[in-house]
């Protein structure tokens, strides 16, 4: 959906997302994810769901200030950054969770799906990293 303008979002996209999300079994948490969404994620929150997914072209901070920081977001890792020696993707995971400061309300999470050619080594030490920098 991320192709879409807001309007053609709130027109065509909006009401069947709402639907959805309100068909979904009470207690059970929703996460709303496309990606290219950067210009949709006022009308994402305003879909539902408890946790907003972001790709790695959507600054947190910049999507917190348009989200508020009443709703969750999750993200965003470019997967790209996995094809990287495992020096530079713990650099990034840092960055993320950098920018991320410890506030309550932030998943870490790639931007999109594994690429087919991200070594394992690669996906372990990120988990690893991440574990390691996110410990409270």
């Amino acid at each position: 959906v991320g192709c879409l303008a807001p309007a053609d979002y709130r027109t065509h996209v909006l009401p069947h997302v709402r639907t959805l999300v309100a068909a979904v079994r009470p207690g059970t948490p929703v996460i709303h994810f496309g990606t290219g969404t950067a210009g949709l994620l006022e009308c994402m929150r305003a879909a539902g769901g408890d946790v907003i997914g972001l790709d790695w072209r959507v600054d947190l901070d910049a999507a917190w200030s348009r989200l508020g920081h009443d709703v969750a977001v999750q993200g965003n890792l470019d997967p790209v950054a996995l094809l990287a020696p495992v020096a530079e993707v713990r650099r990034c995971a840092a960055a993320i969770l950098g920018q991320a400061a410890g506030r309550p309300g932030h998943i870490f999470n790639l931007g999109h799906g594994v690429l087919p050619q991200t070594p394992v080594d690669h996906v372990r030490a990120l988990v690893d990293a991440v574990h390691e920098l996110s410990a409270r």
